[in-house]
């Protein structure tokens, strides 16, 4: 194999993992942002929608460096508004419905301990670029587990009903955050490049984030002997296809329009 394609291989692989992990960010951002004025209090309706921006921030910088990679004339709006359904690979958690507060804090919380450490081993790794990125949103998803791990305490050890409701979404979400860990070809040659850490020690601290904060929380972890996949495969959830028809309206309804 010639030393081009070698460099072209790694390349590839390069862009398709940035762009799995700018879909993740952009996802949830997109369904954190949907408590935008409908937030339980005020200050949460601040909060929530700049943790939204943190995300929306993190992928945008990861697109346009993946619309570098690729070369193609594509932009960062080409991959947030342009692809279908099927073209995402985030994962499957990110896009699940808000359901309730409970829901909604658990699912940032569970992304976001899987997400600090990576960021970590990003920033440490051999892709200058990347090492930006990672020095900014390690730091702004540091909060958001802060934040999201004091509303699931609260919850947890607060009233019957508060209870009920945060054990509720761990029965529901648990199921889909093994998919977070899971490794595709792509992935494989960013972590032997030094460009990604390894996935052990990034599932180390997140059962160590996740167990801590669950005892504190009263909370029980489930036991999954069907886990959900799929997402990285670009087969999503019914659900999503509404996402993308928001998401995606005004390009669609006026392509090309600027303000």
């Amino acid at each position: 194999m010639a030393v081009t394609e070698l460099k072209d291989t790694a390349t590839d692989a390069l862009t398709n993992t940035i762009i799995q992990i700018a879909d993740d960010h952009l996802i949830l951002g997109h369904r954190l942002s949907e408590w935008c004025g409908h937030a339980p209090m005020l200050e949460e309706d601040l909060s929530m929608p700049n943790m939204a921006l943190d995300l929306i921030g993190q992928s945008r910088a990861l697109y346009s460096y993946a619309a570098t990679l690729e070369n193609t004339g594509r932009t960062e709006d080409d991959f947030a508004y342009l692809r279908t359904d099927r073209e995402y690979t985030n994962c499957l958690l990110v896009e699940r419905p808000n359901t309730d507060f409970a829901h909604t804090m658990l699912k940032q919380f569970y992304f976001a301990a899987f997400m600090h450490p990576l960021w970590q081993g990003i920033a440490k790794g051999s892709n200058e670029t990347l090492r930006g990125i990672a020095a900014k949103a390690e730091k702004e998803i540091g909060y958001h587990i802060r934040h999201a791990g004091e509303w699931i305490v609260r919850l947890g050890d607060g009233t019957e009903e508060s209870a009920m409701r945060m054990q509720a979404a761990v029965e529901e979400l648990h199921p889909y955050t093994g998919e977070l860990f899971t490794v595709d070809e792509s992935r494989q040659q960013c972590i032997e490049a030094n460009v990604l850490t390894n996935i052990d020690p990034v599932k180390t601290v997140w059962d160590s984030t996740v167990h801590n904060l669950f005892e504190q929380a009263k909370l029980i972890i489930p036991e999954v002997p069907y886990p959900q996949t799929g997402g990285r495969q670009g087969q999503h959830t019914e659900g999503f296809g509404f996402l993308l028809a928001e998401l995606q309206y005004m390009q669609r309804a006026y392509p090309g329009a600027s303000w």
